[in-house]
């Protein structure tokens, strides 16, 4: 991924920035381009993570030792750095493992109650920006169905989904206060180098080295897949928005694929023999989402920009990245 210095990111040229949720899939790779962009970049980890976590991703910042989980824990750390912007990205729930309500709650909402709380009181007049730009999900539309534009009724099925949307919420209030300039941009099937094990294409990775079968669903459900350097980009060129009462975005490519295309398409490149991978071995999850492609309107009427990453070049670039450790895939 290769940014022109000259597009909108080249903003944040030492800006002073926090990421939550630096060392996760997605935050490392916003780290990774606001190291590139030459922010004033503040990384919040956990208290256990080694500072030379960032080192393979090209990140270069400050790590700040925080853990989300406590209360106050959002207040204290914005109080003492005083970020221009904000880009959360913390969260709780991607992973199936994580069911813990309470811990949900808070990562998820908490995080964001507090955040919102803490930059209205501090959000410096000098960034023409948003102060806050917050990682939302597709999960938040839940049975919604149909053309999923950023204003049809949400109906959230899942834990994580409802607590995301929640935390849209909160931020929509408080921008519509006037107290801060913030947005939620929603991620759907987000791919690339960094995703979680359990993951698609991870699995399909071990599937090429262990040549073992991979069970799984029929593969019917449609996604937008978003290949994770289009999202970090699409995320700072957002951030970058001098504008107010933006609402929630749709962050994806506006295109439809099924995740038996998807498969077979990363099985190809892998080199994977068709009949390792089982389709239909698995019942498809109550919660699937069933809707049809995503309108992106709003992202490309306010940044001139939208993703241009298809799957076989993400794919790509997702492959050459194990193949070779490059972090500037």
């Amino acid at each position: 991924m290769n940014l022109d210095p000259m597009k909108p990111p080249a903003r944040y040229q030492g800006v002073r920035t926090l990421v939550l949720g630096a060392t996760g899939f997605i935050g490392r790779w916003v780290a990774r381009v606001l190291t590139q962009q030459g922010a004033d970049l503040y990384l919040a980890v956990r208290p256990d993570t080694g500072t030379d976590t960032f080192e393979q991703s090209g990140v270069q910042g400050v790590t700040v030792p925080v853990d989300l989980r406590t209360a106050g824990s959002v207040s204290t750390i914005v109080e003492r750095i005083r970020p221009m912007i904000v880009f959360n990205l913390a969260g709780y729930g991607v992973d199936p493992r994580e069911d813990d309500e309470a811990l949900a709650r808070r990562l998820n909402l908490g995080v964001v109650q507090e955040l919102r709380q803490a930059m209205a009181v501090q959000a410096p007049t000098s960034w023409f920006g948003q102060h806050i730009v917050h990682a939302g999900s597709a999960l938040e539309y839940g049975t919604a169905g149909g053309v999923l534009s950023e204003d049809v009724e949400c109906l959230p099925t899942t834990l994580y989904g409802r607590t995301k949307l929640e935390a849209t919420q909160v931020l929509s209030a408080v921008v519509e206060m006037g107290a801060l300039r913030a947005l939620t941009a929603r991620l759907f099937t987000v791919y690339g180098p960094g995703e979680g094990p359990w993951r698609l294409l991870p699995s399909l990775r071990r599937v090429a080295s262990l040549k073992q079968p991979l069970a799984m669903t029929a593969g019917h459900q449609k996604r937008d897949f978003t290949y994770v350097g289009d999202i970090a980009e699409g995320m700072l060129l957002l951030g970058a928005l001098a504008r107010t009462q933006v609402g929630p975005v749709n962050l994806a490519t506006g295109n439809l694929l099924t995740v038996r295309d998807f498969a077979e398409l990363a099985a190809r490149q892998l080199g994977v023999p068709s009949h390792l991978l089982q389709f239909g071995a698995l019942p498809t999850r109550e919660w699937e989402m069933d809707h049809d492609p995503v309108p992106i309107g709003r992202l490309v009427n306010l940044t001139g920009w939208r993703p241009l990453t298809v799957p076989a070049e993400g794919i790509q670039r997702t492959l050459a990245y194990f193949a070779s450790g490059d972090p500037s895939v």
